[in-house]
């Protein structure tokens, strides 16, 4: 995708994301994440966009920890939430495209780095305030679900920090019956090696994940549980996945 494309959905999802959290309340519990109510997911999501525009800004070159949010709530929370999304995306706007910064994992730019991964962010989170206040999702598009399957799978999940392991090698494929897309996940002791096409289709899986790119962007992204989607094979490595996926966001 390109960095417009981010841009685009960093701003619609932060404000889908604002309206849904004032519609539930922050006292509301919030389903896709056992323990949070919305005050805590929007003081996460705050810290996450002050943290990524100070790289953007200031050009870091080194990870440095998010600073500790203010302990807002109510109106003053919400507020702060409409300041820092602002913030970020008038810094990604305003960044050159030369821009040199620390990014999680390797990318062709960092400025498009983190328009993708804050607009990834925000969509999830967004998905999280909607489940606290009920009712249907906000779709997310074909094209938006295929690059965040990719940036989990091939961007996260590649890092030395995964912990999706296994003593045994397994095969899980991952298909995304909307958009003809198939990733092949080959699991060991090591970090998982991901393949996107034709090239993986040589390894026989283990476990097959079918669906649509949005059914299967929210289910590896543990918004949703990988049983709402097709599963043949070995259902132990959809559990083995998530069992041990959950990001560690910095």
């Amino acid at each position: 995708m390109e960095i417009t494309g981010h841009l685009e959905a960093l701003v619609e999802e932060s404000h889908t994301l604002a309206r849904a959290a004032r519609e539930a309340g922050t006292h509301a519990p919030v389903p896709t994440c056992p323990g949070w109510r919305v005050r805590d997911l929007l003081r996460h999501t705050c810290m996450v966009h002050r943290w990524a525009t100070a790289f953007v800004v200031e050009g870091r070159p080194t990870h440095h920890p998010a600073a500790e949010e203010p302990g807002l709530d109510g109106d003053a929370l919400l507020d702060r939430f409409t300041e820092g999304h602002r913030l970020l995306a008038d810094a990604l706007r305003a960044a050159p495209a030369g821009l040199e910064c620390w990014t999680v994992f390797p990318s062709p730019s960092p400025r498009i780095f983190w328009a993708r991964r804050q607009a990834h962010e925000t969509r999830i989170h967004r998905v999280d305030a909607e489940s606290a206040r009920g009712g249907p999702w906000t779709p997310v598009a074909p094209p938006h679900a295929v690059d965040g399957i990719d940036e989990l799978l091939a961007g996260f999940h590649a890092r030395p920090k995964s912990r999706v392991r296994t003593d045994s090698p397994r095969t899980l494929r991952v298909r995304a019956v909307d958009t003809d897309t198939v990733w092949t996940v080959r699991m060991s002791a090591g970090p998982p090696l991901t393949v996107r096409g034709a090239e993986g289709l040589d390894t026989p899986a283990d476990c097959t994940l079918s669906g649509t790119a949005e059914e299967l962007y929210l289910g590896l992204w543990n918004r949703r549980p990988l049983s709402s989607v097709g599963l043949s094979g070995d259902p132990e490595v959809a559990r083995l996945w998530e069992e041990n996926s959950a990001v560690v966001w910095s």
